[in-house]
């Protein structure tokens, strides 16, 4: 009886014993998964393209190394992680922007300002609109909060899985995640307290028209 267990073994199996269709099937299971990962972090179909075939045939030759303390998957957003994470910081502008978070003496990274909604973003679907609003926000993270963002609230990995695919600690993986979240909540601030208002003055115009309704 066959488990995704088993054949993922079995997988790493034939990747290690040098089988080529091997590496095939690897890419077919997991491209969409890494390139979707790279889009988020480099915020280009062309350079995430390229990421992708990097983190395929760095994985399908050094296969070797994989130790088997995490699972493929797991392995192949390292190398999908490091691999977006090297051209972010080619192609970083020596600039800093007023938007830019602040580093701290103690080298943390906080908002410039902390705007408080009173609505939850997360209770609400992601329409359309909304879910370009994120993207835009999401690319504008640090490269190290955007990519423990991604792998963890988009991606779905547990806190120990992006620590792992990270190359760091459980703790700092949760530092970072943290800090995306509040900068995102912040980028997010402004497209909410514009939509509150209306979506309140919807609400109102629907109560009132029940009410003119029933009598």
């Amino acid at each position: 009886m066959s488990s995704p267990e088993l054949d993922e073994q079995t997988l790493i199996a034939a990747l290690k014993a040098g089988d080529r269709s091997a590496c095939a099937t690897m890419v077919k299971l997991f491209s969409p998964r890494i390139y979707r990962l790279a889009l988020k972090l480099v915020g280009d179909p062309v350079e995430a393209e390229e990421v992708l075939q990097e983190t395929f045939i760095s994985a399908c030759q050094h296969v070797q190394r994989f130790e088997g303390r995490s699972n493929l998957a797991t392995w192949l957003y390292r190398i999908a992680t490091n691999a977006s994470l090297m051209r972010l910081r080619r192609r970083r502008l020596e600039v800093i922007s007023i938007e830019d978070p602040i580093e701290l003496e103690s080298g943390e990274v906080t908002p410039r300002q902390l705007v408080g909604w009173g609505w939850d973003p997360e209770a609400h679907v992601l329409n359309e609109e909304l879910r370009q609003v994120m993207d835009t926000a999401i690319a504008r993270l640090p490269e190290t909060l955007r990519a423990a963002f991604v792998l963890r609230d988009i991606e779905g990995l547990s806190t120990a899985e992006t620590a792992e695919a990270l190359g760091i600690s459980e703790s700092a993986a949760k530092v970072r995640l943290h800090r995306a979240r509040l900068q995102l909540r912040e980028e997010l601030a402004e497209y909410f307290a514009i939509r509150q208002p209306s979506q309140e003055k919807a609400e109102g115009q629907r109560t009132d028209d029940t009410a003119r309704s029933g009598t």
